[in-house]
C-alpha cells in the first residue's frame, strides 16, 4: 500500500507539469481510496491577457480547462479519483497555502529547469513552494 492516500498535483497545463502528474498518477495507482486534487493558479497576467484575448467570461473559462483536458484524460485512464481547483493568485504562495490548509500527504510540482542565474535572479514557483509547504514535496524535472 502507498504511503500517500491524499495528493496535490500542481498544474498549469505545460509539458513541465504534464510529466509531474505522470508521477502523480504512480504514486496513486493502486491506492484504493486515493484521491488527487489538482490546482491550477491563475495569476493577474494571465487574468488581464484572458479578458483582453477573449473577453467572455465562459470562453475564459473553457480556455482554462483545455489546458487541463490532457490531464484529466490521463487520470481518467489510469482511474484515478480527483478534483480541479482553479485559484487566482501568484502561484507560490497561492499553492503553499492551498496545500498547508489541506493536510495532503505529498505535493507533486514539475520544475521548468531554470539554470542557476535565472533562478538566483527570478526564484522559481517550484523552489518556493519546497521552502514553505509543510507535506513532502516531489519536484519533478
Amino acid at each position: 500500500m502507498s504511503v500517500y492516500q491524499k495528493v496535490l498535483l500542481a498544474a498549469d497545463g505545460s509539458d513541465h507539469a504534464r510529466r509531474a502528474s505522470g508521477h502523480a498518477v504512480k504514486l496513486l495507482r493502486n491506492v484504493p481510496d486515493g484521491k488527487l486534487d489538482v490546482i491550477y493558479i491563475i495569476d493577474k497576467d494571465q487574468s488581464k491577457s484572458d479578458v483582453l484575448h477573449y473577453g467572455n467570461k465562459e470562453i475564459i473559462q473553457m480556455k482554462r480547462r483545455e489546458q487541463l483536458e490532457d490531464l484529466e484524460n490521463d487520470l481518467k485512464e489510469a482511474g484515478i479519483s480527483y478534483e480541479v481547483h482553479i485559484e487566482h493568485g501568484e502561484p507560490g504562495p497561492t499553492i503553499v497555502s492551498f496545500a498547508n490548509s489541506g493536510a495532503y500527504d505529498c505535493l507533486v510540482i514539475g520544475s521548468r529547469g531554470l539554470n542557476q542565474l535565472q533562478t538566483m535572479v527570478l526564484g522559481s514557483v517550484s523552489h518556493k513552494v519546497v521552502k514553505r509547504v509543510q507535506c513532502p514535496v516531489l519536484v519533478v524535472k
